[in-house]
């Protein structure tokens, strides 16, 4: 040991002086990458808008954040006087109820009708509330609601709505057809960003920011799970390719926004 502890006693003061002479490098080195790594975070976009790089990738807005145009109730030309935009969101006002929708209300869909496509937004539900994200949905008289043709996404207080005792009913589920896991929805009135890809029959839904559900669409496992839920006698549901967004009126106030989609 009495010739072992010189040597370290050596290195150790040999040390010292490196790290003196090296401490301002390092504080040099670290400051340069701190400031490349912030210069490299893209800023937020601020809400209902769609920032250079979303452009350039085809990303379209389908709510402005300032009226509903680009909406209309399903069947009909009128945008609903019941959906207003409020603190930019699409918001359902359920002032004037009748039965289990609204006054002035009715499920809205896009004017645009899509195939593969990539669907971005956000929504946030009221207490004991329920809504829907409908998808492939035909307009066309014969068809009195969106849901006889267009898959819903459940937007639902898990906590508070009846409906949320159902397997397959509650938020993130595919409505009567596929129970999402893990659950990751918040609560009534706190938003939720969601996102539905669909490309080439296959179906992948993300909860605030995890994946909650993926299935293949049209298949022979698709047709049986139609075959075991509520819609089995809605001729056409679930088997259109293209068709339009829908937004729906349960009865409950929900608001919507930033609203945007990517054509695939």
């Amino acid at each position: 040991m009495r010739f072992i502890l010189p040597v370290l006693f050596s290195i150790a003061i040999a040390g010292s002086g490196c790290g003196s002479s090296g401490s301002g490098s390092a504080t040099t080195d670290t400051t340069a990458v701190a400031a490349d790594t912030t210069k490299a975070v893209p800023a937020e976009p601020a809400p209902n808008s769609l920032s250079d790089a979303e452009k350039a990738d085809g990303w379209k807005l389908l709510f402005n954040g300032k009226d509903t145009a680009g909406w209309h109730v399903f069947n009909h030309k009128s945008d609903g006087s019941a959906w207003k935009v409020v603190d930019g969101s699409i918001f359902l006002d359920t002032t004037n109820k009748k039965d289990w929708q609204v006054v002035g209300g009715g499920d809205i869909v896009s004017d645009s009708a899509f195939a593969n496509f990539d669907l971005k937004l956000d929504w946030k539900i009221s207490d004991s509330g329920n809504s829907g994200i409908m998808i492939y949905i035909q307009e066309d008289p014969k068809y009195k609601y969106p849901w006889n043709t267009g898959p819903e996404l459940q937007v639902l207080d898990n906590n508070g709505h009846p409906d949320a005792k159902f397997v397959k009913h509650r938020a993130g589920d595919l409505y009567d057809l596929i129970t999402s896991t893990p659950e990751t929805v918040k609560g009534p009135g706190q938003w939720n960003q969601v996102e539905v890809v669909c490309k080439n029959g296959q179906l992948d839904y993300f909860q605030n920011g995890t994946k909650v559900l993926s299935t293949p669409m049209w298949d022979d496992n698709w047709k049986k799970m139609i075959a075991g839920s509520k819609f089995k006698d809605m001729k056409g549901f679930g088997t259109f390719k293209k068709g339009k967004i829908g937004l729906q009126d349960h009865g409950f106030a929900v608001w919507f926004r930033n609203i945007k989609i990517k054509n695939l």
